[in-house]
Protein backbone atom coordinates (compact mmCIF):
# COMPACT_ATOMS: atom_id res chain seq x y z
CA UNK A 1 0.00 0.00 0.00
CA UNK A 2 1.32 3.45 -0.95
CA UNK A 3 1.54 6.04 1.74
CA UNK A 4 1.00 9.80 1.29
CA UNK A 5 1.32 11.38 -2.12
CA UNK A 6 3.82 14.24 -2.41
CA UNK A 7 4.03 16.91 -5.04
CA UNK A 8 6.84 17.17 -7.55
CA UNK A 9 8.07 20.36 -5.82
CA UNK A 10 8.32 18.41 -2.55
CA UNK A 11 10.31 15.67 -4.32
CA UNK A 12 12.72 18.31 -5.65
CA UNK A 13 13.62 19.25 -2.06
CA UNK A 14 15.23 15.83 -1.50
CA UNK A 15 18.99 15.83 -1.95
CA UNK A 16 20.05 12.30 -2.79
CA UNK A 17 23.72 11.70 -3.57
CA UNK A 18 26.14 8.93 -4.41
CA UNK A 19 28.46 8.23 -1.51
CA UNK A 20 31.27 5.77 -0.80
CA UNK A 21 31.51 4.09 2.58
CA UNK A 22 35.07 4.71 3.77
CA UNK A 23 34.83 3.48 7.37
CA UNK A 24 32.57 1.09 9.28
CA UNK A 25 32.55 0.90 13.09
CA UNK A 26 30.58 -1.02 15.66
CA UNK A 27 28.57 1.07 18.13
CA UNK A 28 28.73 0.06 21.77
CA UNK A 29 25.49 -1.58 22.97
CA UNK A 30 23.97 -1.53 19.49
CA UNK A 31 22.96 -4.89 18.00
CA UNK A 32 21.69 -3.48 14.71
CA UNK A 33 23.61 -0.24 14.09
CA UNK A 34 26.89 0.53 12.41
CA UNK A 35 28.56 3.94 12.46
CA UNK A 36 29.52 4.68 8.86
CA UNK A 37 31.74 7.38 7.45
CA UNK A 38 30.55 8.24 3.94
CA UNK A 39 32.62 10.20 1.41
CA UNK A 40 30.50 12.59 -0.66
CA UNK A 41 33.29 14.09 -2.75
CA UNK A 42 33.19 17.91 -2.76
CA UNK A 43 30.50 17.81 -0.03
CA UNK A 44 32.99 16.18 2.35
CA UNK A 45 32.33 13.27 4.67
CA UNK A 46 29.23 12.46 6.72
CA UNK A 47 28.69 10.22 9.71
CA UNK A 48 25.62 8.03 9.32
CA UNK A 49 24.21 5.42 11.69
CA UNK A 50 22.57 2.59 9.79
CA UNK A 51 20.60 -0.39 11.12
CA UNK A 52 22.11 -2.89 8.72
CA UNK A 53 24.44 -4.90 10.96
CA UNK A 54 22.32 -8.06 10.67
CA UNK A 55 22.44 -7.86 6.87
CA UNK A 56 25.97 -6.69 6.01
CA UNK A 57 29.43 -7.37 7.39
CA UNK A 58 31.97 -4.58 7.77
CA UNK A 59 33.90 -6.11 4.88
CA UNK A 60 30.81 -6.06 2.64
CA UNK A 61 30.35 -2.35 3.29
CA UNK A 62 33.91 -1.03 3.06
CA UNK A 63 34.33 0.87 -0.22
CA UNK A 64 30.71 0.26 -1.30
CA UNK A 65 29.00 3.04 -3.28
CA UNK A 66 25.53 3.74 -1.98
CA UNK A 67 22.73 6.32 -2.24
CA UNK A 68 22.41 8.71 0.70
CA UNK A 69 19.72 11.24 1.65
CA UNK A 70 21.97 14.16 2.63
CA UNK A 71 19.55 16.95 3.54
CA UNK A 72 17.62 14.96 6.12
CA UNK A 73 17.73 16.65 9.52
CA UNK A 74 20.40 15.01 11.67
CA UNK A 75 19.46 13.07 14.78
CA UNK A 76 21.26 11.33 17.62
CA UNK A 77 21.35 7.56 17.71
CA UNK A 78 23.19 5.91 20.62
CA UNK A 79 24.85 9.26 21.31
CA UNK A 80 26.15 9.66 17.73
CA UNK A 81 24.90 12.42 15.42
CA UNK A 82 23.67 10.70 12.26
CA UNK A 83 23.91 13.15 9.34
CA UNK A 84 21.80 11.48 6.68
CA UNK A 85 20.18 8.21 5.72
CA UNK A 86 21.39 5.45 3.45
CA UNK A 87 18.65 4.16 1.16
CA UNK A 88 17.72 0.50 1.13
CA UNK A 89 14.95 -1.74 -0.11
CA UNK A 90 13.27 -3.63 2.74
CA UNK A 91 10.74 -6.46 2.51
CA UNK A 92 7.54 -6.38 4.56
CA UNK A 93 8.82 -8.29 7.62
CA UNK A 94 12.25 -6.56 7.41
CA UNK A 95 14.03 -9.91 7.12
CA UNK A 96 15.73 -8.74 3.93
CA UNK A 97 17.48 -5.38 3.61
CA UNK A 98 19.33 -4.49 0.41
CA UNK A 99 21.25 -1.23 0.04
CA UNK A 100 20.49 0.68 -3.13
CA UNK A 101 23.54 0.71 -5.35
CA UNK A 102 24.52 1.77 -8.84
CA UNK A 103 24.22 -0.09 -12.11
CA UNK A 104 27.28 1.74 -13.51
CA UNK A 105 30.07 3.73 -11.91
CA UNK A 106 29.57 7.45 -11.30
CA UNK A 107 31.52 10.01 -9.28
CA UNK A 108 31.04 10.23 -5.53
CA UNK A 109 28.83 13.23 -4.73
CA UNK A 110 26.78 12.91 -7.93
CA UNK A 111 23.10 13.84 -7.53
CA UNK A 112 20.39 11.23 -7.86
CA UNK A 113 17.38 12.51 -9.80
Amino acid sequence: MMEGIISFSEWQKLDLRVGRIVNVEDIENADKLYKLTVDLGKLGERTVCAGIKQHYSKEDLAGKKIIIFVNLASRKLKGIESQGMILAAVNEDESKVVLLSLEKDVDVGSRVR
